[in-house]
């Protein structure tokens, strides 16, 4: 059965076109996804993410807990409120998903995880919970706005009463507080997006909702639907769960080195994350590597194109039209090695396309080389 946020009413109400996401009834757009975006880039847009899973982890060992759940260190989260983007491994080195972790107390952390993975992450998550004592409480009775684009920070603060606006403005990128509307409404602020734009997003009690996403659109910030969240993303060269990566594809394969932390523990020893031990010989050699691209050439970029390359062949896996940057660009997972000069198959005929380093846009300019 399709599920829909509280939001799907007004959703439809201003005209959005609706489409299944991962078993959820989502707005795709509300009109044009091309406006959308630009009014991402250049301005305020407003997604709704409430299909995104709110689990709270309370234990006195939950930061023991996580030290081997994700492959990030949570050693680094160290004043309330930090956030730390980062991935949960299986056994095999395999991405179960990508999440964020805010650290509240050393009794309670929050993650935020994707929808189309819920089911699995919160049975992994429990599973492993339970050698620690962990309480694993899922959140289903909160609501998700995420406000991104150059003018969301300002727009957002606006609608805070007196005493957050300070604190909320004073907020560094990956950071979060708690805080309440000027009509009374409890929020959990987060300076973290999905866009490449500065922004909050900010988690809702349900029922509040719907006044809280139309207090923002009295103060123009505009609806954007799945549509321009996805090219603005791919941009922003982010990931997609399930396109870019999954339970067969390691952080370094999947362009996240970063993620990974081999770091060890106060006693010398080795923090023993999940996967640790088949993932660490591939932070020196990764079978296989992920890379940007960018087609001078009129067309697009579709998942599953075959990428011919020096190595061997990849395919694309998120591909699509760039509003901001006005060509096709692609990530394309391929052997590793230095790619050579590399071409797309498109319906039987090789195009050649460029290398790139990604993210193709940062805080609306395009990059060098791109």
């Amino acid at each position: 059965m399709t599920q829909k946020t509280i939001l799907n009413d007004t959703h439809r109400a201003m005209g959005a076109k609706m489409v299944d996401f991962g078993g959820w009834d989502m707005p795709i757009h509300y009109g044009s996804q091309i406006e959308e975006h630009h009014q991402v880039r250049r301005d305020a847009g407003m997604f709704d993410v409430s299909h995104m899973t709110v689990v709270d982890l309370r234990g006195a060992r939950t930061r023991e807990f996580l030290r081997k759940l994700v492959a990030n260190s949570v050693d680094k989260l160290q004043k309330p409120g930090k956030a730390l983007y980062t991935a949960m491994l299986n056994p095999q080195g395999g991405v179960i998903d990508d999440l964020i972790v805010y650290f509240m107390s050393e009794d309670w952390f929050r993650l935020v995880v994707n929808a189309a993975t819920r089911d699995k992450d919160l049975a992994w998550i429990s599973s492993e919970a339970r050698a620690f004592d962990v309480e694993v409480q899922e959140r289903p009775e909160f609501g998700m706005v995420a406000v991104q684009g150059p003018n969301a920070r300002a727009k957002v603060i606006d609608l805070l009463r007196e005493e957050d606006r300070a604190p909320v403005s004073k907020l560094v990128r990956f950071s979060a507080r708690e805080a309440k509307t000027t009509d009374g409404i409890d929020v959990f602020v987060a300076r973290t997006g999905y866009t490449g734009e500065d922004g909050f997003e900010i988690v809702v009690p349900e029922d509040r909702t719907v006044a809280f996403w139309n207090a923002l659109h009295a103060v123009g910030v505009a609806p954007a639907g799945l549509g321009a969240r996805d090219t603005l993303r791919l941009e922003a060269g982010m990931n997609l769960y399930g396109q870019d990566m999954d339970d067969s594809v390691s952080p370094y394969e999947a362009a996240l080195g970063w993620t990974v932390v081999l770091d060890d523990l106060a006693d010398g020893k080795p923090r023993d994350f999940t996967g640790r031990a088949v993932i660490e010989p591939q932070a020196k050699s990764a079978p296989r590597q992920m890379i940007g691209l960018v087609m001078d050439e009129k067309g697009v970029l579709r998942h599953g194109q075959r990428v011919l390359t020096a190595n061997g062949d990849g395919e694309i896996l998120s591909g699509t039209f760039s509003p901001t940057i006005g060509k096709a660009i692609a990530f394309a997972r391929v052997p590793a090695g230095e790619p050579g000069d590399v071409r797309v198959d498109i319906r039987g005929k090789e195009v050649p396309v460029r290398v790139v380093k990604f993210p193709f846009v940062r805080d609306g300019k395009i990059q060098d080389g791109v």
